[in-house]
């Protein structure tokens, strides 16, 4: 089978490797799609948090085609979707209820291949079965969009609140359809016009085009009562210098969600001063939990979002650099590898 592995900063290959056999409690799935991630983005351009090399991609969804002993939750054929981890329950972390802190979380990387090993934890709590009707692309939406709602339901988002949403990527655009749902008035803020029609579409009231001279902070607070800022600003760039505009853009008493991640090493500077006396709240967000992975798939067996919003062009396992790097160039919100061509 074809598998790509990553081994450093712009280098991915494609190499051929033996199909993986399950162990007790493991699936193998034949993988059928997989999605670029803003994250495989940023591994390929910048490296990543595990040394090279390792494999790449987390965002599929397939056929299972073989199963571990002791497996009685999925059979062969059966259509499904594996979320990239588990927590342990059994770490301080996971006791606490913090699971997407779990010092134990099995790594589900290896999604860019025909074929993937899933682990038996992930099997037992966070792989799904797919409905008749669900396509793949949908599906394997499940990963990104439960950050987005881990994300989401770390927020006080109150009906008729407003919140600001900086970054029109995938993440960002499904916290503005999460915060559309949730009854808040949303403002969108992108550099990519594109970005923002479909900003527009999942339910911002408002948008505001970044470009030369914009004033990001002040067209936001224009859009406020009184010009006070927003209920809640949730940063999805990953540049320190958006997470000091997202929090001088909340009103006394407002919520700051950092949910982009920043490249290694990264410091940033708020105002001490506005952050005690205008009691600010400050949250840092990595990942997402089980509970959210379960409400994500149930959202997408809905229709909360779909997959011809965010997924544009088709490319092989051999094409996967040029996937990435069309996505990392902001043409399209995610590209999909297809492996029935």
């Amino acid at each position: 089978m074809k598998q790509a592995v990553y081994y450093g900063i712009e280098d991915v290959r494609i190499q051929d490797v033996e199909i993986p056999t399950p162990g007790p409690g493991e699936v193998v799935v034949q993988n059928k799609v997989t999605l670029t991630c803003g994250t495989d983005i940023k591994m390929f351009m910048r490296g990543y948090r595990y040394d090279p090399p390792h494999l790449i991609g987390h965002e599929a969804a397939g056929v299972v085609h073989a199963v571990g002993e002791g497996v009685t939750r999925f059979a062969v054929g059966d259509r499904v979707v594996a979320h990239n981890t588990a927590p342990c329950h059994q770490c301080y972390y996971c006791k606490k209820g913090n699971h997407s802190m779990c010092v134990d979380l099995p790594s589900n990387l290896g999604a860019y291949a025909e074929y993937q090993l899933i682990p038996e934890r992930i099997v037992n709590e966070t792989m799904f079965r797919l409905p008749d009707d669900m396509p793949y692309e949908q599906a394997a939406l499940t990963e990104p969009l439960a950050c987005a709602v881990y994300g989401t339901a770390q927020v006080p988002i109150e009906l008729g609140d407003t919140v600001v949403v900086i970054g029109c990527g995938p993440i960002g655009l499904m916290f503005i359809r999460l915060a559309h749902l949730r009854g808040a008035r949303v403002i969108a803020q992108d550099v990519n016009e594109k970005r923002l029609q479909l900003a527009t579409k999942l339910g911002a009231q408002h948008t505001i085009a970044i470009h030369d001279g914009v004033d990001q902070v002040a067209a936001v607070k224009e859009l406020t009562e009184d010009g006070r800022g927003v209920d809640i600003a949730i940063e999805a760039t990953g540049l320190p210098q958006v997470w000091e505009l997202a929090f001088d853009m909340v009103c006394p008493g407002g919520t700051v969600l950092f949910f982009g991640g920043t490249k290694k090493g990264t410091s940033v500077t708020l105002d001490c001063t506005r952050f005690h006396y205008d009691q600010i709240t400050a949250k840092g967000i990595f990942h997402t939990t089980p509970i959210h992975v379960r409400a994500a798939f149930e959202l997408l067996k809905m229709g909360a979002i779909h997959h011809e919003d965010f997924v544009q062009n088709s490319y092989e396992l051999d094409d996967l650099e040029a996937a990435i790097r069309e996505h990392a160039r902001g043409e399209v919100i995610k590209n999909v590898i297809r492996y029935d061509v």
